[in-house]
């Protein structure tokens, strides 16, 4: 698989890895080799970063379209995803009580339709 979808699978940024990675094809048993005993670069950016937008979404409680609209659409550290949780700026608070408020009215309407 390309080099992209290998670290879109790994949910890495595919700038920050080493460059035999970037330019070499992953077989599937690679990759799976990668998921069960990652070696210490892709452990150290698993731990660190700069993370990509889906990972960096996650981390912060929002959607990929809400960094987008903040202009905050770009690979983040740990750092600095830590040092927006620790001094949220107003979009983000909005953005997470966004989410949040979405994912309880998706919980209601599936148990309503259980029911």
């Amino acid at each position: 698989m390309k080099p992209q979808t290998a670290a879109r699978k790994l949910g890495i940024y595919l700038p920050a890895t080493p460059e035999e990675f970037q330019n070499n094809a992953v077989t599937h048993v690679e990759l799976k080799a990668l998921l069960e005993t990652p070696p210490e670069w892709l452990v150290e950016l698993r731990r660190t970063g700069p993370h990509p937008r889906p990972v960096v979404a996650q981390k912060l409680g929002i959607t990929i379209t809400a960094l987008k609209r903040n202009d905050m659409d770009k690979p983040l550290t740990t750092a600095e995803i830590k040092a927006l949780l620790e001094n949220q700026p107003e979009w983000l608070r909005t953005a997470r009580t966004a989410l949040a408020e979405g994912r309880e009215e998706h919980a209601e309407e599936t148990s309503d339709n259980e029911e």
